[in-house]
This record gives structure tokens, sequence and C-alpha cells, in this order.
């Protein structure tokens, strides 16, 4: 019996082993004494198809077999080549965590179950969260390690075309159309681009900038990423061991491109994605493409991903009185350097993370900078406090960690974001007291759910500190209320007082639009109807449609960190290919609404 024993392994073993039985059986007997009441199950395509969290265990009782009998999961066993089974605190709750390997009829995966004691059952342990997530297809495995490629069709023939030959013939596209177009070349484009490619999907990805890794190469001069290194390793290519926590632009940029080089992605930069239509009959896609020469090129993919990211089109709020300042606007995506602004006076107007680094890039250039707070922003240190998030990533493998990450249902995401919450406040406390000081607005995220809530909602509306915060708080970046401002003259900003702040720049870091805007741009506004709000959460407790499958045939997205883009990559390939042989219908919209 799980409640007779103090051993962790033989606990996690002998729940596995009464699953596996229970899941077997025709009634839900067996199963129903396995999970706590307050209990979560979360499926990753393993047994739904689905990527979805079932919460509660009547609940989860009145799902779970017949997803069972559909696809049945099979051979649960102790992953021996990844973490033991252990105690860990999560979300507040000291369990017993385990992962485990399993298999069903149609491929294998991995999961993590929790075990707690139940006070109402003579503290008997039970799942408190459990994950089955799906990691390959049977018999279409990705080809790495001991499966890898030989290159017979180059290595020995010496009259034929060598690797050179055939990569640039792959590339061109000139007698056939990719299965998969990738619309976007950051880390969300490439993730995807990398593993459809290790499933012998053919994807072309397009950018329209010039060169692989611009859309970071082209941004503020002083920009490095917020989170560390150890976070951000892209799918097959972790970064050297040598590279520095917080990773600088340009160093990214040109990594992206080695990448692309490394992974033999098939790339087309300085290309528009002009837009298309889906032909229902025929079960593709009818898409334009503009290149850089000034040709169009048409193709017929059956899928495309939209890996534009969450900041898509810059959002220009229609502000009053505006037009009138008669010195440079921009918006903060168009912002480069501060250098051209020494001796000048600037306003930005927005408090995220872009308007404060751009106002202390003003700063350290010799301008006169005056920060406008439009509404009310969160405020971390970036260490340790914005860190807290990533703890987990400190100690343990990447794939035990990202596994980890994967299995967190969202209602105990919220209730961990909100103990780090109250653990950052506490450590940043002397920094926002000063920022109250000095008349900054703060919130802590709806909830007190922190950073990683609001972006995960909105995609902004905080600020990791490097440093603009403690300039605020002492007054060296001025700080002003957008309410204060009545109206935009020719010289700057004249506040409801009379007041006018000079300006000879005004940087818009005003967020952007959201993607739904996008996909009414390029396919029209039947279809954004149909697709509906893209990113924040929806009923399912999960993202809205992003990684898995819209209510659009073939229409696909994603976006997020580089972390993000790793792992839920995968699973996004994985829906591809199982449509791609059959495993799934090409002609619905989400698998949650199949029969």
């Amino acid at each position: 019996m799980l409640d007779k024993t103090d051993d962790i392994s033989v606990a996690a073993d002998n729940w596995l082993v009464q699953f596996e039985d229970a899941l077997a059986s025709p009634d839900d007997v067996l199963l129903k004494p396995l999970f706590h009441p307050d209990s979560h199950w979360r499926d990753v395509l393993a047994l739904t198809w689905n990527i979805q969290t079932v919460s509660r265990a009547f609940s989860i009782l009145a799902e779970l077999p017949a997803h069972a009998q559909r696809s049945a999961p099979r051979n649960f066993r102790i992953a021996a080549d990844r973490a033991a089974p252990r105690r860990a605190m999560r979300a507040g709750t000291n369990a017993i965590e385990a992962i485990f390997r399993f298999e069903t009829a149609v491929g294998r995966g991995h999961g993590i179950v929790r075990l707690i004691p139940d006070a109402d059952d003579d503290n008997r342990l039970k799942a408190w969260t459990l994950l089955t997530a799906l990691e390959e297809l049977k018999g279409f495995e990705e080809q790495q390690g001991r499966t890898r490629p030989r290159g017979q069709a180059y290595s020995r023939d010496f009259r034929g075309p060598n690797w050179l030959d055939q990569r640039k013939a792959s590339a061109d596209y000139a007698d056939r159309d990719p299965d998969v177009l990738v619309v976007g070349g950051g880390q969300a484009g490439l993730a995807i681009a990398a593993r459809l490619k290790q499933l012998e999907i053919d994807a072309l990805i397009v950018d329209r900038e010039a060169r692989v890794g611009d859309n970071w190469r082209k941004r503020y001069h002083a920009l490095t990423l917020h989170n560390q290194v150890q976070v951000n390793h892209m799918p097959y290519m972790p970064f050297p061991p040598n590279w520095p926590v917080y990773i600088p632009k340009d160093k990214l940029a040109n990594w992206f491109e080695s990448y692309v080089d490394a992974m033999e992605l098939n790339f087309w930069t300085g290309t528009e994605f002009a837009g298309g239509s889906y032909d229902e009959a025929q079960g593709h896609w009818r898409v334009e493409l503009r290149r850089a020469d000034g040709t169009t090129r048409m193709m017929q993919p059956r899928h495309v991903v939209m890996a534009t990211g969450v900041s898509g089109i810059p959002n220009r709020p229609e502000i009053v009185g505006l037009k009138n300042f008669a010195g440079k606007v921009v918006h903060s995506s168009g912002y480069e350097d501060g250098e051209d602004w020494q001796g000048k006076r600037a306003l930005v107007i927005g408090t995220g993370n872009s308007g404060h680094d751009i106002a202390q890039d003003l700063h350290s250039s010799g301008a006169e900078v005056t920060l406008v707070q439009r509404s009310s922003t969160l405020i971390t240190n970036i260490e340790p406090s914005a860190q807290l998030a990533y703890a987990a990533y400190n100690e343990g493998t990447l794939e035990d960690n990202d596994l980890i990450a994967t299995s967190m249902p969202l209602p105990l995401a919220r209730r961990s974001h909100v103990l780090m919450t109250e653990q950052s406040k506490e450590l940043d406390k002397p920094l926002l007291d000063g920022l109250v000081r000095a008349g900054f607005r703060l919130d802590f995220g709806e909830g007190g759910t922190g950073w990683q809530f609001k972006y995960l909602t909105r995609g902004g509306g905080y600020y990791f500190n490097v440093g603009c915060s403690d300039l605020v708080a002492s007054g060296a970046i001025k700080l002003k209320q957008f309410s204060d401002i009545d109206t935009f003259v020719p010289e700057g900003a004249r506040l409801k007082s009379g007041e006018t702040i000079a300006a000879d720049l005004i940087v818009l870091a005003t967020g952007y639009r959201p993607q739904e805007e996008l996909v009414k741009r390029l396919f029209g506004e039947a279809m954004a109807d149909r697709v509906g709000p893209i990113w924040g959460f929806g009923d399912g407790q999960e993202l809205r449609n992003m990684y898995t499958r819209t209510s659009q045939p073939g229409l696909w997205f994603i976006a997020g960190s580089l972390a993000q883009c790793r792992i839920n990559s995968q699973y996004l390939a994985l829906q591809v290919k199982a449509i791609e042989v059959g495993l799934l219908p090409r002609d619905v919209g989400p698998v949650a609404k199949l029969p």
C-alpha cells in the first residue's frame, strides 16, 4: 500500500503500477483511490491529442477512462535516465515527485506524478498532479544519436551532387512547395522549423529582414536578454558553456545565423509574407511571398505557422495633440541608439521593459530624460527576484526542467507565482519604497501573480530593473504621470498645471497590437473571427490558440521566450506530423471538438 512505506521510489513505483492496472479496468473503481480530491491532470497530446488540464478528482475520473480506452496507455515505469523520485516543494506544497516513461498505441511519452497524503483517507498517498506528455510517434522517431542519417546520398557518390549541391537545391524550392511555411525567423520560427526537419517535414522559413537574426540585431543598442542563459537554449544546440549569463542581442542574432546553417534550415531572408487563403476542398493554402528582388512567388503549403512573436504590430495609440509636437516621434520598435541625443531632451512614454531600457540608454548617452507612466507597472530587480521563476534551471538537466515546467497546471502555477511575488517584494523593498516616494505607481499583477503572468496575459506591464528604477527613485531620470499631461505642443508636453516639459524626442514605448489584428490583415476578417483571440488564457486553462490546433485547419501559432519556444515547438511539430501521417484528421479545428 502506498501509505505503508516511507521509501519515495517504492511509493512512486507502486502508484504507477496501480495506475496502469486501473486504466485497464472497465470502470473507475481502481482509479478513484489514486487521485487526491484537489488534483490536476495535464495531458499534452499523449492521451487526448490535445493540450489541456483537467482539475479536481471527479472531473479527472469522468474524462480519463474514455481517453485511456482509446489511446491504450501502458508500460508505466520510473524513468531510469531522468532525475530519481524525490521530495520537492511545488506551489508551496511538499510532494513526492517522480518522472516516468510510458507508451500508447501510437507513441511514447514522459510524465510526472506528484504524490501527497490525503488527510481524509488515512493519509494515503495520492496523485496531486499528473502530467502525461507525448514525446515521439512510433515509426516516426527523430533521427539523431545512433539513428542519425548516414549521408549515403552524397558521401560515397563521386558523380552525383554533393552535400552543398543538395542544400542549395533544397533551399531554392525551384520545383516544389514546402509542406509547412513558417512566417517569422526569430526563436519561434527557428525552433519549430528545426523540430519539423527532425520529423522529416519540409519547412521553409520566410522573414522580411535582410539577414538571419536581424529581428534581434536591429533592436536598440543596449539590449540584452533579461533571463539567464541556462533557461534559453535552442532545441538540439545548447549555447556554449562559456557564454555570458545574460546574452547580448547581437550575440544571440549571430547564433541564430549559425543555427540556421548548422541545423540545415531552409530560410528565405528579404521575403515578405503578403497573405493567403485556405482551399478547403484541397486542404492546402495559397499564399503570396514577395522577394527582395521584386519578384513574387505563389506557394501552396499544407500548413502555415505564424511565428511572428507576441510583439508583432507596434501599438501607436491616438494621443491628443501629439501631432503638434515639432520634434521626432518614434515607437520603441524603431529606436536604435541614444548617442544622437546627447545634450538633448527626451520623453519616453511607457514604463515596461522597453520604456525603462530606452530611458536608461538615453540617460547614459547624456540626454535629459523624463519617463512618463501611463498605468501602474510591476517592478522587480533582475537579480535575484526576476530569476526566482527559473530557480529549477540552476540544477538538474534541461530536459528534466522543461518537463517540470510543462507539468505545472495553471492553478498551481498561479499559486507558485503569488509566493514568488511575495518573496520578491521583500527582496526589493528598498527599491520599491524609493519608487513610491518618487510618485511611481506600482502593481504586482492580477491577484499578486507577478511578472510572468503579466507576460502570459498581456505581453508586458513590467520591468526587470537593471538600473533604471534606481535612476527614477533618485530623480536622475524624471517621472511624470500621463494623466498630468494636458496636450502636446511644438516644444514638448504641456501639463495640466500649465508647465511645459520641453523635448526634442518622444519615444512611444506603448507596446504592440494583439496578434489577431495581424491575422485580420493577412487573411481577412472572417478568418480572424474564426480563429478568435490569440495569447492569454482561455477557458481550458491554456494559452489560447498557441502551440495547438486552431479553428482554422492548417493555421498554427507559436510565440514566446526562447524557453517557451524550445518546449512548445516539440508539441506543435508532433501535431503536424500526426496530421501528415493520418493519425489526426486535417479538416477539423481544435482536437477537443473531435467526437
